[in-house]
């Protein structure tokens, strides 16, 4: 591991007011003010940035603003750091100028169109080391000059290959990370996830799981259990569980097999700390541990995992002015400082408020692809989406032959493109071997020998990998069919495993489709009152007064309206019960009849004060804030419909957010200063998930510990941990 730089040895240039960039175009005149505004308006047209008031308002004012980035120099581009909203620099922006300062001085008079010019005329050599002295600014503005065929030949020329047990990136090959999600974390249904990925030829970069339940208890079984899977089938891989990275760490240092470190990252400070609850120093921390004590230390060239995506800073509300590209691009300048093994780019994620239809996808996949590579990551991509876009499979098919002609290292396997926990549509082992045949691409050499010892592939006379006799078929790694079978009725959204060549059988395509147009449907249904059980609730409204509004502008469902505002006042409760359609009406009207009276049921015999339900339709998350400030309620319990996934019974999941709010005086919450909220999640509440009446018991159980300790969030977990551990040790 390469030492790292300290943030304090990191010099940037000096702050400068903001400079008016104007220029005439066809007789018409052009004026933007500030570097930002220039950025934004120079992009592709894009959901976010419209919302942010950072895009162009027509074609040629976008061509106006390209037309002044273009001749801007390198220098001047270096010499003016994009601030935050008090004025400076922060860290992130800061570690984007840890650059190769010799190349750099030796290019800084090219403008950003002979840069570009510069990248598709050179080597790849050439390039991967101009790419190295350029500032995470710079990489971006280059990207909003280029074309979809230019984003597809430069990126084409660029590799970037990392080695852990398995090597991802080489040229000729498309490797796959396996993500074996489940609602409940339900064992047996991840094993056969695991199964079904392997026996397609997939899992070779990674098999990861996001957990339902981000604790270190939960984790640690996540993680052992994969790591069984892997021990047992003999795959030459590598596993991760993406939970948060201070419970990685805990977890690592009790001995469990962290064998890849994964943290998500943000382009801005802010959106960092206060809502990923992480800064470079924790960063660093893990990268150092994982240097010192991970599992495969000694034998892995690399080990830390990141995710990334356009958008979540914008959603947040804290992208500092800056527009979705130019802070993708500090991610990765940020994932460059440690060398990771993989990078991740889930854009399309979020959903409309940031990229609404297939076009804004796929363009800002291409441009987050090649500004990541130009910046020497290892990318990884997913072009996904959700229902509450207007994004389609097709869509996110064509940006799969783009980027898989672009040289990407590896997409997704999300088993028939359904994310059963996270309710969002990716790419899937059929898409990723479909890929491999059309590009004659193979998986990572070593699972290659791995695969065709388990009759997965074959090599035809001429040397070719073929699909062998066993691909797409888990029973291999089962004991009996009666195994297979019971692994098989515990898995929700498996319509069949029956193939056609590298694709799924129509027949399974066919139910796979059916069930998304159903529960796309369920994204514009209605919140009906009446469909809610006997419970009174009182009625309040956010500024998000239309069904539109609440989907394009997350921050319209955050906020209460001025009547609300002016009514709701503090009543020395101890907790407030929210209930908001949020993304599925159906959640709500399916769970709150059995759920609602049961929570206030343990509320009260845990002998709480609760105040009187609220009922919030096209409410967000984050309204837990605004009605915690108005009522000065300890925790606000938001019981809110999640995002439909890939079957129709899945558009009745909800969650419960849990929102802590640290009293002042204590002067505490969590290691965010600037945040006083605290958020404990519990997902996938409906039948096929937990059921209402043992979520309604979690929920009063985590509210009470919440209340206990003073605390919420990862600082809830760690001192659940802390008092788990001393109750060990004295037994």
């Amino acid at each position: 591991m390469a030492a790292l730089t300290q943030l304090s040895d990191i010099r940037t240039p000096e702050p400068k007011p903001d400079r008016l960039y104007e220029i005439s175009l066809f007789d018409r005149r052009f004026a933007f003010a500030g570097l930002k505004r220039l950025l934004g308006a120079a992009d592709v047209d894009k959901a976010g940035d419209r919302l942010a008031g950072l895009a162009a308002k027509s074609e040629v004012e976008r061509e106006a603003a390209r037309a002044i980035l273009s001749e801007l120099t390198l220098r001047e581009i270096y010499e003016t750091p994009l601030l935050d909203d008090d004025g400076r620099v922060d860290e992130i922006m800061r570690v984007s100028y840890d650059v190769d300062h010799e190349t750099f001085e030796k290019n800084a008079h090219l403008t950003v169109g002979a840069a570009k010019d510069y990248i598709l005329e050179r080597s790849g050599e050439e390039v991967s080391r101009f790419g190295r002295s350029l500032t995470a600014v710079t990489v971006a503005a280059i990207a909003k000059m280029m074309d979809v065929h230019e984003l597809v030949h430069a990126s084409r020329k660029l590799s970037r290959a990392a080695t852990a047990r398995t090597t991802v990136g080489l040229p000729g090959t498309l490797s796959s990370r396996l993500q074996p999600n489940h609602p409940t974390d339900d064992l047996s249904a991840i094993t056969l996830l695991v199964y079904t990925g392997l026996s397609l030829g997939a899992g070779d970069a990674l098999i990861g799981i996001n957990p339902a339940r981000d604790t270190i208890e939960n984790t640690t079984t996540l993680l052992r259990h994969i790591d069984a899977l892997r021990r047992r089938t003999g795959a030459p891989t590598q596993i991760c569980v993406l939970s948060h990275i201070r419970t990685q760490l805990v977890c690592l240092e009790s001995g469990a097999p962290v064998e890849i470190m994964f943290q998500s990252l943000a382009g801005t400070q802010r959106t960092l700390v206060e809502e990923f609850d992480c800064d470079i120093e924790l960063l660093d921390r893990a990268c150092r541990v994982m240097s010192e004590r991970g599992p495969l230390r000694g034998s892995a060239r690399q080990f830390m995992y990141f995710e990334t995506g356009q958008g979540s800073e914008l959603s947040y509300g804290k992208h500092n002015g800056i527009d979705m590209t130019t802070t993708e691009a500090l991610c990765y300048a940020l994932a460059r400082r440690y060398d990771p093994f993989m990078v991740n780019n889930v854009t399309g994620f979020i959903g409309p408020e940031t990229h609404r239809s297939n076009m804004e996808m796929i363009l800002s996949n291409l441009q987050d692809h090649f500004m990541g590579k130009l910046m020497g990551l290892p990318m990884g991509m997913a072009p996904c989406y959700t229902l509450h876009s207007e994004i389609t499979p097709e869509g996110q098919q064509i940006a799969t032959e783009l980027l898989t002609a672009a040289g990407a290292n590896y997409f997704m396997d999300v088993y028939l493109g359904v994310d059963r926990m996270l309710a969002y549509f990716d790419t899937s082992a059929h898409d990723d071997q479909t890929l491999r045949e059309i590009f004659s691409r193979e998986p990572a050499p070593e699972f290659v020998d791995w695969a065709i010892g388990c009759g997965i592939f074959r090599r035809d006379e001429a040397g070719r990998l073929r699909r062998g006799a066993n691909w797409g078929d888990p029973r291999i790694f089962c004991e009996s069919e009666t195994e297979f079978e019971a692994l098989r009725g515990r898995l929700p959204a498996a319509y069949g495993w029956a193939n056609a060549g590298p694709r799924p059988a129509d027949s399974v395509a066919r139910k796979t489709r059916a069930n998304l147009a159903l529960a796309r449907e369920a994204i514009y249904a209605e919140l009906s009152p009446h469909k809610l059980g006997p419970t009174p609730m009182r009625t309040i409204h956010t500024r998000a007064g239309t069904k539109e509004a609440h989907l394009s502008n997350p921050e319209l469902g955050s906020l209460l309206d001025v009547e609300a505002l002016n009514d709701l006042k503090p009543d020395g409760t101890d907790v407030r019960i929210v209930v908001s359609d949020g993304l599925s009406a159906e959640a709500i009207h399916h769970n709150i009849p059995a759920l609602l009276p049961a929570l206030l049921k343990e509320l009260s015999r845990l002998g709480l004060r609760v105040g009187a339900p609220l009922l919030a339709p096209n409410g967000r998350v984050k309204l837990a804030e605004s009605i915690g400030e108005t009522t000065q309620a300890r925790i606000v319990v938001t019981l809110i419909g999640e995002r439909p996934g890939g079957d129709a019974i899945s558009s009745r999941s909800m969650s419960a957010y849990l929102a802590f709010r640290a009293q002042e005086e204590e002067g505490q919450s969590s290691r965010n200063a600037a945040s006083r909220y605290e958020y404990t999640v519990l997902s996938n509440i409906y039948e096929e998930g937990t059921p209402p009446l043992r979520a309604a018991a979690a929920i009063a159980e985590r509210v009470s510990q919440m209340l206990a300790y003073g605390a919420g969030g990862n600082r809830l977990e760690r001192l659940l941990q802390e008092e788990r551990d001393q109750r060990l040790t004295r037994e």
